[in-house]
């Protein structure tokens, strides 16, 4: 594999970064923006899955519109043809090797949630550590650009041994994307069904219930609804209540 001078200088940054000390979150996000530019890409999401919950939490993301991923873990994940595929591949997998890029295009989680943002040609590559999925990269272009190339796959295969060893210290040292006080509020959200939690939590960091309507693009009187629910499961009488058990 040959490399430009001035990518051994972003993938010994990568390295480097990668054996410092940082909280879980920020290594992700580190490590995303220099492989955007070690790999020439416009787009970067990062999740952690969640086994018991059977979906991806705790986002980092670069380039990509925050609204759009809050749509896409409400209701596109679980209407997504592709990560799950690309998820069960122990090294980096670009996107058309699971499903073919003509199939894709037509499918609504492209229209309605890749595009959106200009996602076009993707690389996936998750952190396993033994059976446990603790973290992935998912690296994306717009369609002005190539697909990405066997090299650009060698290159993340590269750095995924060192980004699994960053997950796995983070963790050790009680810094994980699924440790301390996430836990706690997934478990007290466990019983919420997706819409739900999402409301919920919107509720817990301050907006009305005429910005989250605004903001997920569904009529004030859902959310109302599912408001409703959630009080009723969590055993709380109100916003504030239910704000202030989230916080705690």
């Amino acid at each position: 594999m040959y490399l430009s001078a001035h990518q051994s200088l972003l993938l010994s940054r990568v390295m480097l970064a990668l054996a410092e000390a940082h909280e879980e979150s920020a290594v992700r996000e580190r490590v995303g923006r220099l492989m955007l530019d070690l790999l020439d890409a416009q787009y970067y999401a990062s999740y952690v899955w969640n086994d018991d919950g059977r979906r991806f939490e705790h986002r980092v993301c670069l380039n990509m519109d925050p609204g759009n991923l809050e749509r896409y873990e409400a209701y596109y994940q679980f209407h997504d043809p592709i990560t799950l595929q690309l998820q069960r591949h122990r090294s980096a997998v670009r996107v058309v090797e699971v499903m073919p890029q003509q199939d894709l295009v037509r499918t609504e989680f492209f229209n309605d949630f890749l595009a959106r943002d200009g996602l076009h040609w993707g690389v996936n590559v998750f952190a396993w550590s033994g059976l446990r999925n603790i973290g992935d990269m998912r690296i994306w272009r717009d369609r002005r650009r190539n697909n990405f190339t066997a090299q650009d796959v060698q290159l993340l295969d590269l750095v995924r041994p060192a980004f699994t060893a960053a997950l796995q210290r983070c963790r050790a040292a009680g810094h994980g994307g699924g440790t301390g006080p996430d836990v706690a509020r997934d478990d007290l959200l466990e019983g919420l069904s997706p819409r739900e939690r999402q409301i919920a939590e919107l509720v817990a960091r301050g907006l009305s219930d005429k910005d989250i309507a605004r903001r997920l693009g569904i009529a004030f009187t859902t959310v109302r609804t599912h408001l409703d629910h959630a009080f009723r499961k969590l055993g709380v009488d109100g916003r504030m209540a239910l704000a202030s058990r989230l916080r705690r």
